[in-house]
């Protein structure tokens, strides 16, 4: 451990943490350690955490002023006292299992309402503490039955498959045994998600609400041959075992706090203000310039590399793997002095605890891609919704509480990274145009009405589009899972047993969300290369 400097700060707030084990001397660092991980996001600190509780010495790697990368909450708005998750927001693939061997103290919350669509008049409620509220919202009983059928299918596979993601990588025909149904396994592996919806449901802001889990964070059509949409609606479907999407208590800088917290508690060294410029992996050897600008370097004897493969690749003076990264987002924060009307006699708490869907039908959908992949921003950008401080108001400070103040996260769909490079400011402003206009589309009230203003006088509202999540927490092309999301086994006969970390260099390893069973706030390829490591 390092030397103790104390400032103010909390765990789940935007706040700068300094405390033991946060490097600000570097003259105090060691010439080597066992481990080097580059990148302070919340895979890094897993891997970190791991690795100092069994005894290795570790030092983290962080480009920006605080560690927790894109799971981290922020106060964006001057002189307004709410902490936002401002990047990711919900947690679902974060295995109990991590949780308790790090002996984290976080809390999950379970929303009771899982989703509601607004359709006309009314809308569909999917209420998880009422089967029967759930059945009457749905344009037919048929649809339910198949709603219940469908999701009692995944829910197995979540089941059967979750143990498997923190354990070595069982060749393919293993995991489809685990899988146990040839139906699941033609449905989620083998036919295009849109296939699948159009068989199985007949209405299509059913099936549309069914098919956005397959399009968070990756810009496909719903029937692509590739089923890169389908591998992403997996990983929707499977976290924890259950499927859940919880809200972390305090924001998601609890999350990444805590991980910090046990990396630190156990030994880790955190610098922060340090950029990585070189990995020699023949010398085991981390070149860095540090917040002094000064040029400096580290020994390692394995590289953990939290940052995404073509970042990897630079890093190690080689060609990146496959296509370039491209996200296909944009995300909004919003404060509101409260939550807008609805166009319906539904409860707004239960509208806006769950995801919020908006002009997501499947056709929609499928209108919005087709306009992005010609170059335009959807003229319907379809988007979710969902408000945080509903379910855990402690993000808020008592004078917002008391005022009847929310925040909303918004999730738009189909905005690619390549309609913003040409004029990224303007595109920008189009898509929140654009897609403020879709919200309000369904909404008995322009969102605008509602919307806080900060000290400065100007409106609470927070755009980030996929170039500024490049900018900001380095995610190449803004995508939120630093590439295209893998199968969670082997692929190949070579892979069989390995961790899903590996790299053409026996001492680098990955250990964010590029890895196989990457993406998402997990964990997992950060225990996963820490296990590769202490496997040796």
């Amino acid at each position: 451990m390092l030397w103790l400097t104390a400032v103010p700060g909390s765990r789940g707030g935007g706040v700068r943490v300094r405390m033991a084990g946060m490097a600000d001397d570097l003259s105090t660092l060691r010439a080597r350690y066992d481990a080097v991980v580059v990148g302070g996001g919340h895979n890094g600190l897993t891997a970190a955490a791991y690795l100092a509780r069994a005894g290795r010495s570790v030092v983290v790697l962080e480009r920006l002023d605080h560690v927790g990368g894109a799971a981290v909450s922020e106060r964006p708005f001057p002189g307004v006292d709410a902490r936002l998750s401002r990047y990711s927001y919900l947690v679902s693939l974060l295995p109990r299992q991590i949780v308790d061997e790090l002996a984290l103290p976080i809390t999950l919350r379970r929303r009771r309402y899982s989703s509601y669509t607004p359709v006309g008049a009314g809308g569909l409620l999917v209420d998880t503490g009422s089967r029967d509220a759930t059945r009457a919202s749905f344009p037919s009983a048929a649809d339910h039955d198949a709603w219940e059928r469908f999701y009692a299918m995944t829910g197995e596979v979540a089941r059967r498959v979750a143990p498997t993601l923190t354990s070595p990588l069982l060749p393919a025909a293993e995991f489809r045994d685990v899988v146990a149904s040839d139906e699941a396994w033609t449905a989620l592996f083998e036919r295009p998600v849109g296939a699948v919806v159009r068989d199985t449901f007949a209405d299509d802001t059913v099936r549309g609400v069914v098919a956005t889990d397959a399009l968070i964070g990756t810009f496909a059509a719903v029937d692509e041959p590739s089923l890169r949409q389908n591998r992403c609606f997996l990983y929707h479907v499977i976290g924890n075992g259950t499927g859940d999407w919880d809200v972390p208590v305090g924001g998601m800088g609890a999350v990444s706090g805590a991980l910090r917290d046990a990396a630190v508690a156990a030994g880790a060294v955190i610098v922060t203000g340090a950029t990585v410029t070189a990995i020699d992996p023949g010398a085991g050897e981390v070149s860095f310039t540090s917040r002094d600008g000064v040029a400096r370097s580290v020994g390692a004897g394995h590289v953990l590399a939290g940052c995404a493969p073509s970042t990897l690749a630079r890093l190690l003076g080689e060609e990146a793997p496959g296509e370039a990264p491209e996200g296909a987002q944009l995300k909004i924060n919003l404060v509101l002095t409260r939550l807008p009307r609805l166009r319906s006699d539904v409860d707004p708490a239960a509208a806006f605890s769950g995801t919020f869907h908006v002009n997501e039908s499947l056709t929609q959908l499928e209108t919005a891609y087709a306009q992005a992949a010609g170059g335009a921003v959807p003229e319907l950008p379809p988007c979710e919704i969902y408000c945080h401080s509903l379910t855990d108001p402690s993000i808020l400070g008592p004078s917002l509480r008391e005022a009847g103040a929310h925040t909303i996260t918004l999730f738009g769909l189909h905005l690619p990274a390549r309609l913003f490079r040409s004029d990224p400011d303007g595109a920008r402003e189009a898509a929140v145009k654009a897609t403020l206009a879709s919200l309000n589309s369904v909404l008995a009230e322009p969102i605008e009405d509602c919307l806080a203003v900060d000290a400065d006088g100007r409106a609470c509202l927070d755009a980030r589009t996929p170039l500024d999540l490049e900018a900001s927490v380095g995610l190449p092309g803004g995508h939120i899972f630093h590439r295209d999301l893998a199968w969670p086994f082997a692929e190949s006969p070579a892979d069989v047993g390995r961790w899903g970390v590996e790299t053409a260099h026996p001492r680098v390893l990955l250990c964010g969300a590029g890895a196989r069973r990457g993406g998402g706030v997990s964990g997992i390829p950060g225990r996963a290369a820490a296990m590769a490591v202490l496997g040796r």
